[in-house]
């Protein structure tokens, strides 16, 4: 397998998460690069214990996931490309038979260009935030319009678009889809696990911080590619902005009616998301954590939509929102 498949991970300060990640490339036969940025835990010394091929970032320049993989296709390059590459975070450890199932899936369908599975978290119960990211992974298999950053694609075709977007500080994995859709192929995601996720989220300002990058990706990708993130561009300016403007103003002009009025909208909001959780499996309490974190993410993301804006107004150069 070595001749036909290399496998980028990249990683900042990922410790014991990447020392798994590493542990379950062993025996795949895949040429394996690490990419690190600027890591100042003990991230190096567990790739170089692992045999990875570690690649360090400048410091100089900001740190994006898009640059890191790009780098790390470079460091493949530079011993000849193999046929096919797979992404995957420092905090995620690869399946057993996935990347034959990939490599497959790609040899049986040219009109597929990325291919990706499952990804689901280590622990989905520990907290609510872990129990977030677990719904959010949990999506159909099939064609789909985009994919987080562990996927798989031809290498011959990550050079024809040039890789990855270095300027993009997130959502960087959802811009490469369009553009990979754009030349008529598919995102495709087979029905079976490919990742392991261990996100390890305890903390509300963990959470919101991961809110704000969303938001930002919204702004900055839904720019690139019109039409793309409409709808959760709407909703954040509906629930993230409009709403609280304008019972703020409304508190001003009319007391605290105007306030009972709008937090009643978001009650009104909650409710519906408990109900749709609910309706898919999810215990009452659960249901209702979940919803919560639904209606308030809107505001998170709202300032991640403001912070692009603002950054681009004043002409200043993307950097990356870290939630750990």
């Amino acid at each position: 397998m070595s001749a036909r498949i290399g496998v980028v991970a990249i990683g900042r300060n990922e410790g014991a998460r990447l020392d798994a990640c590493l542990a379950s490339l062993e025996g795949s036969g895949a040429r394996v690069v690490y990419v690190d940025s600027g890591s100042t835990d003990d991230s190096l010394a567990i790739a170089r214990a692992a045999g990875a091929r570690i690649v360090e970032l400048d410091r100089a320049a900001p740190f994006t996931a898009a640059r890191a993989r790009n780098a790390g296709v470079a460091a493949l390059r530079e011993d000849g490309l193999p046929e096919f590459v797979q992404f995957v975070d420092g905090d995620c450890t690869l399946e057993p038979g996935w990347l034959a199932a990939g490599m497959t899936a790609l040899q049986a369908d040219p009109s597929i260009g990325i291919v990706t599975g499952w990804r689901s978290e280590v622990a989905p119960d520990a907290t609510l935030y872990n129990a977030m990211a677990e719904w959010e992974w949990h999506r159909p298999a099939g064609d789909i319009a985009a994919c987080g950053g562990d996927m798989m694609l031809r290498t011959a075709l990550f050079e024809e678009l040039g890789g990855f977007d270095g300027a993009i500080i997130c959502s960087e994995d959802e811009e490469l889809c369009l553009r990979v859709r754009a030349r008529g192929l598919k995102v495709h995601r087979l029905p079976r696990a490919m990742t392991r996720h261990d996100i390890a989220m305890t903390r509300l300002g963990q959470w919101w911080r991961r809110a704000v990058r969303a938001g930002h990706g919204f702004a900055e990708v839904g720019d690139r590619h019109p039409g793309h993130f409409d709808a959760e561009r709407r909703r954040v300016r509906v629930w993230g902005m409009a709403l609280p403007a304008a019972t703020a103003l409304g508190a001003l002009a009319f007391g605290p009616g105007a306030v009972l009025a709008g937090l009643g909208l978001y009650a009104a909001s909650w409710a519906r998301s408990a109900r749709r959780l609910r309706r898919e499996g999810h215990a009452p309490g659960r249901a209702a954590g979940l919803a919560l974190l639904l209606v308030l993410s809107k505001l998170p993301n709202a300032q991640g939509m403001i912070t692009y804006r603002l950054r681009r107004l004043r002409g200043r150069e993307m950097r990356l929102i870290e939630y750990r």
